[in-house]
């Protein structure tokens, strides 16, 4: 829990550090591609992120504050209809300039603008420093999609290139498989009013009824998955959703993302360069329809969020963001924050289904039981996984 300016501060500072030493394995080139729509580039996280500094807290609380550049509003803007125009999404592949030199300029410049402005301020701290941590928590997020952007950009190159020799992006879980059994009955979800940090679409501790169900205490492994493939789950109309049917006819969609056939043996892409599937490693990179279609084939279903937060400290989560059966919609009396920062959670809640856990591409201490991650059911780019229950 962050309980000084000081101690915000130094929180800022490794932030603004770390997202610059996740680019530091990046040749100039690798910073503009934009391969599909959901990815960005990873020049425009570094202005986004610094742009959200510059668009909620400088602007309106440092007193003759000057833009870096007055253009940089519309190029990094990313979803906040209400703050101004903005690039297309898919436009932003296309942006030459400003150069990846001019923005690490603006982060230098923005950085140290904010740090004068926690320095030296008298009035208005409290609520400066309840949008700078929003602000610092807002770049940890792009961090992870860094990483995960960084991968499907390397991983859609044709030479499959290494982002970094050393990175590890799983662990195989040697214990023992186990059934965690929870009895019926009320139990309360939702982040305590603690002091600490969350987001408001996790806000409003309310009570909950579950049946009797099972979680297992293990990840899906490569191996349980591909089982799955050579039983011809892919094959098998009666285990799919009808959207998701079309899904992976139209995409001809086989297996998980970054797996390959090589020689008749199957590898995958990762971070550190193609490697031999691991059979043991924990399954990454699926859909929730991948997700919910194998559930069906071993006649079981994902876990509910409800489910996965009452009982996940019987389990180890963090290496995989984990599908859930739930849709992302409001706790009961959510209310949106006044604002643009409105636009931050409550106008996703929509056609998205919530993931739980967190991932080895997520930023320390970004993470915790009652974080409510949300994404299209075909999406797969991120670290994603199952747990199954029944």
């Amino acid at each position: 829990m962050i309980t000084t300016t000081t101690q915000l501060l130094e929180l800022f500072h490794e932030t603004r550090k770390l997202t610059e030493q996740i680019c530091k394995p990046l040749e100039i080139e690798d910073y503009v591609v934009q391969p599909i729509e959901f990815v960005s580039p990873p020049k425009w996280h570094l202005g986004h992120s610094t742009w959200f500094f510059e668009e909620f807290i400088l602007q309106h609380y440092k007193k003759d504050y000057q833009l870096f550049d007055e253009q940089f509003a519309f190029v990094f803007n990313s979803y906040y209809e209400s703050v101004g125009e903005k690039v297309v999404r898919t436009n932003r592949g296309n942006l030459s300039r400003p150069t990846v030199k001019k923005i690490y300029a603006y982060r230098t410049y923005v950085t140290q603008a904010l740090a004068e402005l926690l320095t030296n301020s008298n009035e208005n701290l409290s609520k400066i420093e309840s949008l700078v941590e929003i602000g610092i928590h807002h770049e940890k997020q792009h961090q992870e999609l860094l990483l995960t952007d960084i991968k499907y950009i390397l991983g859609n190159n044709p030479l499959l290139p290494v982002y970094q020799s050393n990175f590890k992006e799983s662990k195989t879980e040697t214990f023992d498989h186990q059934w965690v059994n929870i009895s019926e009955g009320v139990y309360e979800v939702g982040k305590p009013d603690d002091g600490e940090f969350c987001y408001d679409n996790e806000k409003g501790r309310h009570k909950v009824y579950v049946n009797d169900f099972s979680i297992s205490n293990k990840l899906v492994t490569n191996a349980e998955y591909l089982e799955f493939i050579n039983a011809g789950g892919y094959q098998d109309v009666l285990l799919w959703h009808a959207e998701a049917w079309d899904w992976i006819n139209t995409e001809n969609i086989k297996a998980p993302q970054y797996w390959h056939v090589i020689d008749g043996n199957w590898h995958q892409y990762t971070l550190s360069g193609l490697q031999p599937l691991n059979l043991e490693e924990p399954l990454a990179h699926i859909s929730y329809y991948e997700a919910f279609a194998f559930s069906q084939w071993k006649k079981m279903r994902l876990p509910t969020e409800i489910e996965w937060e009452i009982c996940n400290e019987k389990f180890n989560w963090g290496q995989r963001w984990e599908w859930t059966e739930s849709a992302y919609t409001p706790y009961p009396n959510y209310k949106k924050p006044e604002g643009a920062l409105g636009e931050y959670n409550g106008k996703f809640m929509v056609n998205q289904k919530v993931l739980r856990g967190g991932s080895v591409a997520t930023s320390p201490n970004h993470t915790r039981c009652t974080y409510r991650n949300f994404f299209h059911p075909n999406l797969r780019w991120q670290f994603t996984g199952i747990r199954l229950a029944k």
